[in-house]
């Protein structure tokens, strides 16, 4: 569907940004959470790869065309954090390099700090953008700490959950009240 702003010629990439973090996440977070067995979790590296990693680069670069910094910077950066992700599980499943716990804590605690410092910039934009970013800085720092050996990883897994659900929430508002061309889900104002 055509954007509806007549100054940016394509259509807002957001919402698809939105849903290839939100079932990348939901994958993965139901796997810290406990709630399926590890023999599953080999799935998440596919869909987190190819939908939460090139899809959101790929948002990323037309976010940039919309002259959007906030989601050009966010949905690049965790692309490209699916993608290593993945690319750690392959390297793990080859038998190239095996990553201890501190190595992932310190993988997780570099986008902590960028969740965090993007978390604040959701400040000036919508609560459904806030809810979301705030359960994932959440969700970083429980994964992150449980890493380091504070036993926090399942927390992190459901505050994850939460976060995947406000994203789809969001990327839904997006995308229906842009169908209907009114307010059907609202995300709430910011600043």
């Amino acid at each position: 569907m055509a954007n509806s702003n007549n100054n940016n010629p394509i259509a807002d990439p957001g919402p698809l940004g939105l849903a290839g973090y939100a079932a990348s996440t939901l994958a993965l977070c139901t796997y810290n959470a406990g709630l399926l067995p590890a023999s599953g979790k080999a799935i998440v590296f596919m869909l987190a790869f190819w939908y939460g990693g090139i899809v959101q680069i790929l948002v990323g670069m037309w976010e940039i065309k919309r002259n959007n910094l906030f989601g050009a910077v966010a949905f690049t950066t965790y692309g490209a954090f699916w993608c290593a992700f993945a690319s750690m599980e392959v390297f793990v499943k080859a038998g190239i390099y095996t990553f201890g716990a501190f190595d992932v804590g310190l993988f997780l605690l570099a986008f902590t700090i960028f969740t965090f410092y993007m978390w604040i910039g959701t400040f000036k934009l919508n609560n459904a953008l806030l809810f979301t970013f705030t359960t994932l800085f959440l969700a970083f720092l429980f994964l992150t700490l449980g890493e380091f050996g504070f036993g926090t990883t399942v927390l992190g897994g459901w505050i994850g959950i939460a976060s995947a659900l406000g994203a789809f929430y969001t990327s839904a508002a997006s995308v229906i009240n842009n169908v209907f061309r009114r307010k059907v889900l609202p995300i709430g104002p910011r600043g």
